[in-house]
C-alpha cells in the first residue's frame, strides 16, 4: 500500500496543494493527492533528480494576500455584494473598444459568495440539475424519497462534460450530451455513515452516474434551454451495456465470470471530460475509475497485483463500496473487472437504441478527455487524430492516429463508418524536451529567452490495423497488454511524466494543441521527477497550460507554455509574455475551449488563490497573447466543468457545490442553485447577455 501523506501543517494551510475539499478528493478520485504517485518509472529524462531537487524553491508563499495584491492593479474591484447577487461588481479597466472580439466583457473579481457570479450586462439559467426528468415518466425529484428506479431516469450526479449536438431536421433544438463523473455519497443522502452505504444508496449511485443524453430547444432572443422530456433522451448508467472494441476486447485481461468473451461492459464510471466528433457522436474519458473497486490487497497474483499498483487501486480509496452489493466491484471475486474500465466510451445521441463502445485502441489511462482534430489537406486529408491526457501526477499525453479516412456527411452510412475510425490507427504517448534544460532550477524562473519551449516525440505504442490485427510497439508486451495496461507501455517507452494532463484540445482554427495541466504537489519532491521545461516549478499548486504545435499524422513536434498560472504578483506565474498587472488570477486549470473568435477559454477545479472556481478567457495571439479575463465564477465549494462557449451563450457545468469538509446533506454548506434551505444541486447553466447579443463584443 502506497504511504498516505501529510497535506496540512499544524495551522491547517496546505503545502502546495490546490483548495479541493479533503471530501472530494475521498469520493473523486480515492485521495489520490494523499498517497505516493501511481508512476514509479524512472523514465530518462528525470534520471537527475537529486541535483534539481537541492536547488529546488521552497514551498510557494501563501496566496492568502493574492486578492489585496493585485488590488493595487486597480485590476478587478471587490466582490459581489453581500446580497448574493449573481453579477459581481468589476471594472471596465481591460474591457469597452479595445476589448479582442470575444473578451469584451468586465471581469468578475475574485470571490467566494455562494451564487454563480457572471459580468455585468450579462443573464443566467439553470437548465438542469441533479435529479430534474430526463425520460418520459420520471417523476420530480424528491431529495428525501431517492430510489434507483426513479434516478435512473431522472439527471445524474456531479455533470462533467457537455456538449451540444444538433437535432436532424429540428430548428433550435439540440442534443445536451452530458456525462456524470462520480457521486458524493455523504451530500446525496442525510444521515449517511461514510463506507457503510445500503444497498439501496449504492444502487441509487450507481444510477447517478455515467452519462445523460438530452434534448433541449432553445429560446428565441435569449441564451436560455428548455429541456425536452421525450423519446429522443437517454441515461447511460454503470449498469448500461457497452460493447469493448480493439485489442482489449476478448483477452484473458477483460474476461468475468459474467462475461466469458469479454466483448460486453455493464456500465460506465468515472467519466470526467470528453469531447465532440465531426460525425455527430460524443467521446467521454473513463478517469478515477479505480476507487470504485474493494479488496484489491486479496489479489495475491503478483502481474496482477502491479498492475493495480500502477493503476493507484487500494483499499482505502473504495469509498462507494459498490463491491458489497455487486461482486464485479469485488476484486477478490472479480479481478478483471477493473480491466474493463478506463477507457473512451463513444455514443451516438442520434440513435437511443444504439449501444455505446468502449475503444480499447484508444489505450486505458485516466483519460481527462479524447479530442478530435481531423486533417484538412494533403495526402493525409481526412485522417482523425485524438488527443487524451491521463489525469494524474507524472502521468502522460497521448494521441491516437487514424488509418481510415473520414467520411463527410451525418448519414447513417457516413456515421456508421465514421464510429470505427477510433478502432483503427496507432496510438502515441508523447517525450518533451526544452530548450534550455539547464536553466530550470524548479523556482519558475524563465530561461534567458523568455519563454519555456522545445520539441517533442510521439513514441508508438501500439497499431491496430484494418479487420482489427494489431501490433505492439513495446518489448514484451502484446497488443492486448498495451490497449489494457497502457501506463506499463508509456512507462516502457519513455514518456515525460506531466503534471496532471487534463484537457487537451485542438484549436479548430489554427490546429495547435492546448492541454491543461492541473498541478503538481509532489513534482521535485525527494525521490520524485524534478522540475523540467514543460513543468517547470517544483511543488506545483497551481499549474500550467501548454501549446503543441504538431505535426499531426507525424512523430514530431514543438510546444511552449502559454501560461504558468497562480498569482500574477508572484514572480514565478507568466501569462504569454503579457502584462501581469492587467490579467485575471487563475489558478488549476483544468477544462480548455475556443470561442468563434480563436480565444481559448479555461474552467479551474481547485483554485488555490481563495477563490471560488471560475471561468477564463485568454487571448492567444498578437499583442494581446496571455490576457486572462475571468468571465464567470461558481459557487462555494464547486467545480466548473464541461464548459461550452458560441456566439449566442456560455454553458458550464457546475460540479459538487457546497461540496465543503465538515459539511453534508445535514449540515449543507451551500443552497445553491435554488436557494433558501435547500439542498445543493450539480447543475448545468446557461449564460447570455441581455437582449441575445453575442457573447464578448
Amino acid at each position: 500500500m502506497r504511504i498516505p501523506l501529510q497535506l496540512f501543517t499544524s495551522s491547517g494551510d496546505q503545502i502546495g496543494r490546490s483548495a479541493r475539499a479533503h471530501v472530494t478528493c475521498r469520493y473523486k478520485c480515492g485521495e489520490a493527492c494523499w498517497h505516493e504517485p501511481g508512476n514509479s518509472s524512472d523514465n530518462p529524462y528525470f534520471r537527475d533528480v537529486l541535483r534539481a531537487s537541492a536547488s529546488r524553491r521552497a514551498v510557494l508563499r501563501s496566496s492568502a494576500g493574492a486578492a489585496v495584491a493585485l488590488g493595487a492593479t486597480s485590476l478587478l474591484a471587490a466582490c459581489g455584494s453581500d446580497s448574493g447577487s449573481s453579477t459581481a461588481s468589476s471594472t471596465t479597466t481591460s474591457s469597452g473598444d479595445s476589448a479582442l472580439p470575444g473578451m469584451n466583457f468586465a471581469a468578475v473579481a475574485p470571490n467566494t459568495e455562494d451564487a454563480l457570479i457572471i459580468p455585468q450586462g450579462y443573464r443566467q439559467d439553470v437548465v438542469i440539475r441533479w435529479g430534474d426528468p430526463v425520460l418520459p415518466g420520471a417523476p420530480e425529484f424528491d431529495f428525501a424519497n431517492q430510489t434507483p428506479e426513479a434516478q435512473a431516469m431522472q439527471f445524474g450526479f456531479n455533470n462533467d462534460f457537455a456538449g451540444l449536438i444538433a437535432v436532424d431536421g429540428v430548428s433550435g433544438h439540440h442534443y445536451l450530451v452530458c456525462n456524470q463523473e462520480y457521486t458524493t455519497e455523504e451530500f446525496m443522502f442525510p444521515g449517511y455513515t461514510p463506507k457503510e452505504p445500503s444497498e439501496q444508496q449504492a444502487r441509487i449511485s450507481m444510477a447517478a452516474h455515467g452519462i445523460t443524453v438530452l434534448e433541449v430547444a432553445a429560446t428565441p432572443g435569449s441564451g436560455s434551454l428548455t429541456p425536452v422530456v421525450g423519446q429522443r433522451n437517454r441515461r447511460i448508467t454503470a449498469s448500461t451495456p457497452i460493447r469493448l472494441t480493439g485489442p482489449a476486447a476478448g483477452s484473458a485481461f477483460v474476461t468475468t465470470s459474467a462475461d466469458p468473451a469479454g466483448t460486453t461492459v455493464l456500465g460506465t464510471i468515472a467519466n470526467c471530460s470528453g469531447g465532440l466528433t465531426p460525425w455527430g457522436t460524443m467521446l467521454s474519458g473513463e478517469e478515477n475509475f479505480n476507487n470504485y473497486f474493494s479488496n484489491a490487497s486479496t489479489v495475491t497474483d503478483p502481474a496482477t497485483k502491479e498492475n493495480l499498483e500502477r493503476y493507484s487501486f487500494e483499499d482505502d480509496g473504495d469509498y462507494h463500496q459498490w463491491g458489497r452489493f455487486d461482486k464485479r466491484f469485488d476484486l477478490a471475486q472479480e479481478p478483471n473487472e477493473a480491466n474493463r474500465f478506463g477507457y473512451v466510451v463513444e455514443v451516438d445521441p442520434h440513435d437511443p437504441a444504439s449501444t455505446p463502445i468502449k475503444h480499447s485502441a484508444l489505450g486505458r489511462l485516466k483519460h481527462e478527455s479524447a479530442t478530435i482534430h481531423v486533417v484538412q489537406s494533403g495526402s493525409d486529408a481526412g485522417t482523425v487524430v485524438a488527443y487524451s491526457g491521463d489525469d494524474e501526477r507524472f502521468e502522460y499525453i497521448y494521441k491516437f492516429v487514424s488509418t481510415r479516412k473520414m467520411k463527410t456527411g451525418l448519414s447513417a452510412t457516413a456515421r456508421a463508418h465514421n464510429t470505427g475510425i477510433l478502432d483503427e490507427g496507432t496510438l502515441y504517448v508523447a517525450s518533451f524536451t526544452g530548450n534550455e534544460p539547464q536553466a530550470i532550477d524548479g523556482s519558475g524562473t524563465l530561461p534567458p529567452s523568455g519563454s519555456f519551449a522545445g520539441t517533442g516525440t510521439w513514441h508508438p505504442l501500439l497499431t491496430v490495423n484494418p479487420g482489427g490485427s494489431a501490433r505492439s510497439h513495446v518489448d514484451g508486451m502484446d497488443p492486448a497488454q498495451v490497449a489494457v495496461f497502457t501506463r506499463v507501455a508509456a512507462d516502457k517507452a519513455g514518456a515525460t511524466k506531466m503534471d496532471r494532463p487534463e484537457d487537451i484540445e485542438p484549436h479548430p482554427r489554427t490546429g495547435k494543441v492546448y492541454c491543461a495541466l492541473t498541478n503538481n504537489s509532489k513534482r521535485g519532491t525527494e525521490g520524485e521527477a524534478a522540475a523540467d521545461s514543460a513543468n517547470p516549478r517544483n511543488e506545483n499548486k497551481n499549474g500550467q497550460i501548454i501549446e503543441i504545435t504538431d505535426n499531426h499524422t507525424g512523430t514530431d513536434f514543438t510546444w511552449d507554455l502559454l501560461l504558468v498560472c497562480g498569482d500574477p504578483a508572484e514572480a514565478d506565474t507568466y501569462f504569454g509574455g503579457f502584462d501581469k498587472t492587467a490579467v485575471s488570477p487563475i489558478s488549476c486549470p483544468d477544462n480548455v475551449a475556443f470561442d468563434p473568435h480563436g480565444n481559448l477559454w479555461i474552467s479551474t477545479d481547485g483554485n488555490a488563490l481563495d477563490s471560488n472556481d471560475g471561468l477564463f478567457a485568454v487571448a492567444l495571439d498578437g499583442d494581446r497573447r496571455g490576457e486572462t479575463k475571468q468571465f464567470l465564477t461558481v459557487p462555494v465549494g464547486a467545480e466548473t466543468c464541461g464548459p461550452i462557449i458560441d456566439r449566442d451563450r456560455v454553458i458550464v457545468c457546475v460540479q459538487h457545490p457546497g461540496e465543503l469538509d465538515d459539511h453534508s446533506a445535514d449540515n449543507p454548506a451551500s443552497h445553491w442553485p435554488d436557494g433558501g434551505t435547500s439542498q445543493p444541486r450539480p447543475a448545468v447553466v446557461a449564460v447570455w447577455r441581455d437582449g441575445g447579443s453575442p457573447i464578448g463584443v
